[in-house]
């Protein structure tokens, strides 16, 4: 099991309280001439080049940065963000750029600047300290460590006052007495090693359904029935929460988590968190009603959200659902694509110095766009004096469905759909005249990996060929631009450092490469993943956890092993899953034995904390419940395979092949003059059927 840890107190060294840094994108991008520059202006990452001319010597995270601190005997200065980090800019402006203030950092430390989108691995251990030290986190990220990287003193963002006083104190509290910041490092230093430790158990007892039931209940607790998602002054989607609980939902017969995702599904596509203009999802709602957003916009949300819609349509047949689907990959298309087929990182939530200022509209300026049909419009997106957000400006969002608004306005709702279309053209025409907030143009490896699962779902629910097409297009550009042999790069840009790619770049684009081969039926993709995971477990294995660590080198101060699911799936739970399918596609018993194994590791925290490990829940669902193999054989099998995915199946792996294949559950199975669909439990099929009605038939009779 996972050892708990406590959280580290240390009064002497806990200067000030430190605000959390509730999200974060910066810079304007504007040109202009410099009085400094620092080692930073070689780096390609917008986040590192943001800070290329403060009067800081800022290094990038090397070992030779690490080293000239140990040879100078200096305390380091590690300052971690993101580009879209409006805090992180925040600091910036107001702290970094400060010449007394770079004075102090120059004269006592070594400073490293770390985006955490290129070094997750470096993110994620002094992220970790700092919950040990505060108890809390965010970015800016701000760690100060010895020399040997081990850490002193962790906050987020400060002004400029704060921070002068906290390098004066911990500077002091070096000088004056090492021994003792010396064993404060190693308590944390080995906090961050506890937290990384976990114990692999042989007894796979434990994966009952009755431990799933009681997470399940656990969190309902938490639930907000009313607004959907979890209880709280904020929300994040999560979407790796609802596509668990969606299948969750329809194998347990629960209506009452049906209900639960529909609310939440429907109240995050009618809130300001989605961009009813342009389309696509900022990252998180900075209310309980999903009203007002925080105004970055993700990749990896996004490549979720995009899955997750899909899905859910195939439960619901909602038109929403459907129209959220189509204007998101618009979006991603308009904003986010590069010109080879990938897409990049994010989009910040600022401009002009303002946050969300690109996005929100005053009511003159409506009136002024929009003229007559401004008063329709108003009462659509709630403009009227309750909801102004700041500076007199107003965050668009729904509180009634197109039916109901129609019925009420007296509209059809062709003429309604007319409207809006006619609205979003002029406001789209208009915004776009603004200045546009910064892109991130990294190309994250891992993060693609989900886009391509986005499209895929989309694919198998609209049966829409193009989603499919955008689907390879970017695996072939990770396949060209971000792969030698069998080594990925985790952040590709033209130009820039290749560095190497970690546990989650591998785990998701082998689970891609997966999904792909069961949409195409191309066993090249299955070849790729096969290859691709096996390449993972040597570079990643953890044989004292049975787990896969996050990176294959030891440079940093301690082990780091992903296991919790947040904003993103982990990428262990990742790997189970991909050996899980192995195990059924291959009929591989040691790939099954190994993700049962992984998942009963996990079993203590997936109990308490359903929340935070969803995925793991989802494997526990494949894994308690029936699941079942259907294989589709014959020159027909796409066409096939194509109306078995636009059904929602959950624990049902479906895969097909068109022509005579060795393959475990195709093999023997190919014949001319026909196309047989085999129904399967644990490798035991029913006789062959030729219609999907007949198929789903055996699969509810199994």
């Amino acid at each position: 099991m996972i050892r708990h840890y406590k959280r580290l107190t240390f009064l002497n060294l806990i200067l000030i309280s430190s605000l959390i840094c509730l999200s974060c994108l910066d810079s304007k991008g504007q040109k202009m001439s410099h009085k400094f520059t620092n080692d930073l202006v070689h780096e390609t990452s917008p986040y590192l080049l943001q800070h290329a001319h403060n009067p800081v010597h800022w290094k990038p995270w090397s070992n030779e940065a690490l080293a000239k601190a140990k040879k100078e005997d200096k305390l380091v200065l590690v300052s971690v963000g993101y580009s879209s980090c409006h805090w992180c800019h925040v600091m910036e402006e107001e702290t970094f750029a400060d010449e007394e203030v770079a004075k102090l950092m120059n004269e006592n430390f070594v400073n490293i600047k770390v985006d955490r989108e290129e070094r997750p691995d470096v993110d994620h251990v002094y992220m970790t300290a700092l919950q040990l030290i505060k108890g809390n986190g965010g970015w800016p990220l701000n760690v100060i460590t010895l020399p040997n990287g081990k850490p002193i003193y962790g906050g987020t963002y400060h002004t400029k006052e704060q921070w002068m006083k906290v390098l004066a104190e911990v500077s002091k509290l070096y000088k004056e007495d090492p021994k003792k910041a010396n064993e404060y490092a190693d308590m944390v230093a080995q906090g961050i090693e506890d937290v990384n430790i976990i114990e692999p158990v042989s007894d796979l007892d434990g994966l009952q359904k009755e431990v799933l039931s009681e997470s399940v209940q656990q969190w309902k607790a938490n639930w907000d029935l009313k607004w959907g998602g979890n209880k709280g002054q904020q929300k994040f989607m999560v979407p790796v929460n609802l596509d668990f609980l969606m299948d969750y939902a329809a194998i347990t017969k629960d209506e009452e988590t049906k209900d639960f995702v529909k609310t939440t599904l429907d109240n995050i596509a009618m809130g300001g968190v989605y961009d009813h203009i342009a389309g696509g999802f900022y990252r998180y709602s900075t209310d309980a009603r999903w009203k007002i957003p925080h105004f970055e916009k993700m990749l990896y949300d996004n490549a979720q959200l995009l899955s997750v819609y899909s899905k859910a349509y195939t439960i619901f047949k909602d038109p929403l659902y459907k129209k959220v689907v189509e204007q998101t990959i618009a979006f991603l298309d308009r904003e986010m694509k590069n010109a080879e087929g990938a897409y990049y990182s994010a989009i910040d939530a600022d401009s002009d110095g303002e946050e969300g200022k690109f996005y929100i509209w005053k009511e003159k300026e409506l009136k002024d766009i929009l003229k007559a049909d401004f008063d329709t419009f108003s009462k659509y997106f709630n403009i009227s004096r309750s909801n102004i957000w700041e500076n007199d400006s107003y965050v668009l969002f729904r509180k009634t469905r197109d039916e109901e608004f129609a019925k009420e306005n007296g509209l059809t709702l062709e003429k309604l759909e007319a409207l809006k279309q006619n609205w979003k053209d002029k406001l789209l025409t208009h915004r776009n005249k603004r200045t546009p907030p910064l892109i991130d143009d990294k190309i994250i490896t891992s993060w693609n990996a989900l886009l391509i699962n986005g499209f895929v779902e989309a694919y198998n629910a609209f049966d829409d060929p193009e989603y499919l097409q955008k689907a390879e297009k970017i695996f072939n550009f990770i396949k060209t631009h971000s792969l030698q042999k069998d080594q990925l790069v985790h952040s590709y840009k033209k130009g820039g450092k290749r560095s190497e790619g970690y546990i989650e770049d591998y785990a998701l684009l082998a689970n891609a490469s997966l999904n792909l081969y069961r949409a195409s039926l191309s066993a090249e993709y299955l070849k790729f993943s096969e290859e691709l995971i096996q390449a993972a477990t040597t570079k990643f294995s953890d044989a004292n956890s049975g787990m896969f660590s996050f990176n294959s080198s030891d440079e940093l101060i301690a082990k780091i092993i992903k296991t919790d699911d947040g904003v993103m799936p982990s990428p262990n739970s990742i790997m189970a899953e991909n050996l899980l399918l192995l195990g059924h596609i291959d009929y591989n018993k040691e790939a099954t034995q190994k993700a049962r194994t992984m998942l009963s590791t996990m079993l203590p925290m997936v109990k308490d904390n359903a929340y935070s490990y969803a995925k793991w829940n989802s494997l526990m669902l494949n894994t308690v419940y029936p699941y079942y193999e259907i294989a589709v054989v014959g020159a027909d099998a796409k066409k096939l395979v194509a109306q078995l995915n636009k059904e929602h199946l959950p624990n049902v792996l479906i895969v097909g092949a068109e022509k005579n294949s060795e393959s475990p559950l195709f093999k023997g199975r190919f014949v001319e003059d026909g196309t047989y669909i085999y129904v399967c439990q644990d490798h035991t099929c029913k006789l062959p059927v030729v219609t999907v009605e007949e198929a789903l038939e055996q699969l509810n009779d199994f």
